[in-house]
């Protein structure tokens, strides 16, 4: 049996006294990268006016300086952390942050929407080195007892990200140009990697086996597939089309085929009997799922807030904050809980609550009190950190501590591709459930373009004038009825996750004073 000197002494006292604020940087560098997305959101309006105040993007040109971020971080990800074990891990970050920082400047310096996009693909390729490596780096400075403190204060820092990005979004957009969403980024990133140089100590695989190209390329080439299909049929709101069912067979195949060739391979990129172990498996599906349907419901509560309820874009990230606090308070408590009552019961629970606040959705109205949005957000906010933690710590102690950059790397693909399907797939049945709703009040000529979205149907009301009035209650009801569809729908999928982790988490563990009542009672 390994004594605790023995065990400490896997990792240098120098990094050991350390270990807290190396946990600061490693936050810091997540924080931008997670901060970026939502602060892009609220920027969207104003990028879109015609210059000099925006770019003049088309409703197409938007999405895709959205999506050609997400579809290079999605489709790297995974290779990105085994590159972080192979080279290692404080290399990969500092050149992921230093071309995000890059990425960010040429961003904010855009002269067209496709300089935008371009250059947001730029940004999304640094993000991809940066999110796997940090939580990799977080399990190689801190003990195993420890772990799963730092990564419910690690999985709070997320939920923070996401909440204030549209209040700082808004704050600059009241003072500065459009550009300054993204050159925000750039100060951020020069005190990370200074930070970073200094107190972060390198890691890797100390036996990483040769390099596997095939299964890197496979990789790739099947998620970026997978992911553009997705993000096509959503944009399309129909995922019948010739174009979409094709491009996600050809994704899924080439998934397939690496997933064969890697267990036939005598140096795998990973080694597919990890998802032999049901508790791996069914922890990264959770995550799946869990983004899935959170972040399909994101995509309509911003829409329900800004357009249905009048509030801007900096009053909806204040109304969001909820979920935040209660993602930093629970998050890094959420182990005392898995202490208590176990994996299974925690994680469960968490879904559950999920699902309940999806369902609470369907309640809401035009006039519904503020108060009981806010509640909402706090319990999805608590349900989530008691998913993300115990999930994040039984992902990563699963694998070796050498593999922790390919733990982490499943972990957030399994992660980007539920939330960029759950916008697709739910927003698809937003947009349908909508355009039924408000088709049969349009004027026959107007009905695809205007039926799109209540964002449409509000701007081709505003070009008819007075007239148009009459279209504006009919629009917030049609809407209101696409988002309870859509949010039973988001419930349906987190009960799923819930029957997930109950049948396949583990329980709790016992304790020493639970397999011998004396011990307890000889301490008093």
């Amino acid at each position: 049996m390994t004594s605790p000197a023995e065990s400490a002494s896997r990792i240098p006292e120098a990094v050991h006294r350390r270990r807290w604020a190396i946990l600061g940087v490693l936050m810091l560098s997540l924080l931008i990268v997670v901060l970026d997305n939502s602060i892009l959101n609220v920027a969207i309006k104003t990028i879109s006016t015609p210059a000099p105040t925006g770019l003049g993007a088309t409703q197409s040109e938007l999405e895709w300086a959205i999506n050609s971020y997400t579809l290079v971080f999605a489709g790297l990800l995974f290779s990105a952390g085994l590159l972080g074990d192979r080279l290692g891990r404080k290399k990969i970050l500092l050149g992921g942050l230093l071309v995000f920082g890059i990425g960010s400047a040429l961003a904010a310096s855009s002269g067209s929407p496709v300089q935008l996009i371009a250059f947001r693909a730029v940004m999304g390729l640094g993000a991809a080195f940066v999110m796997p490596a940090t939580l990799a780096v977080l399990m190689n400075v801190f003990e195993r007892d420890e772990q799963p403190k730092a990564i419910g204060i690690w999985a709070g820092g997320v939920g923070l990200a996401i909440a204030i990005g549209p209040i700082t979004g808004g704050v600059l957009l009241d003072h500065f140009w459009w550009g300054s969403v993204f050159l925000i980024n750039v100060p951020i990133v020069v005190v990370a990697l200074g930070l970073m140089v200094w107190l972060v100590p390198d890691s890797r695989d100390p036996n990483p086996g040769r390099i596997d190209p095939v299964g890197v390329v496979l990789s790739v080439v099947g998620l970026v597939l997978l992911v553009y299909g997705i993000i096509k049929g959503g944009q399309l709101a129909d995922f019948t089309d010739a174009k979409v069912l094709a491009t996600i067979a050809a994704g899924l195949v080439v998934l397939v085929g690496f997933v064969v060739y890697e267990k036939r391979s005598d140096h795998p990129s990973i080694d597919i009997d990890y998802f032999r172990n049901k508790v791996f498996s069914a922890a990264i599906s959770a995550i799946a799922l869990v983004f899935f349907a959170l972040m399909g419901v994101t995509f309509f509560a911003v829409f329900y807030t800004q357009s249905v309820r009048g509030y801007s874009p900096l009053q909806t990230g204040l109304l969001m904050l909820p979920l935040a606090v209660a993602q930093l308070v629970f998050a890094p408590r959420a182990r005392l809980v898995v202490d208590r009552f176990g994996n299974r019961a925690t994680t469960t629970g968490g879904m559950l609550v999920i699902a309940a606040m999806l369902a609470a959705f369907a309640t809401l109205e035009a006039d519904t009190p503020l108060w009981i949005l806010e509640v909402i957000f706090f319990l999805m906010g608590a349900g989530m950190a008691h998913i993300m933690t115990p999930t994040s710590v039984v992902i990563m102690q699963a694998l070796p501590r050498e593999k922790a950059g390919s733990a982490s790397a499943l972990s957030n693909t399994f992660r980007q591709v539920g939330g960029a399907l759950g916008i697709a797939v739910l927003g698809s049945v937003l947009s349908a459930a909508y355009r039924s709703g408000i088709e049969d009040k349009l004027p026959e000529a107007a009905r695809h373009e205007a039926g799109e979205s209540i964002e449409a149907t509000l701007a081709f009301a505003a070009k008819l004038g007075p007239k148009g009035e009459a279209l504006v209650g009919p629009a917030d009801d049609a809407f209101l009825h696409a988002m309870h569809v859509t949010a039973l729908c988001g419930a349906g999928v987190a009960l799923v996750g819930a029957l997930v982790v109950y049948l396949f988490l583990p329980g709790r563990t016992p304790t020493p004073e639970d397999k011998n009542p004396e011990l307890a009672t000889a301490d008093h």
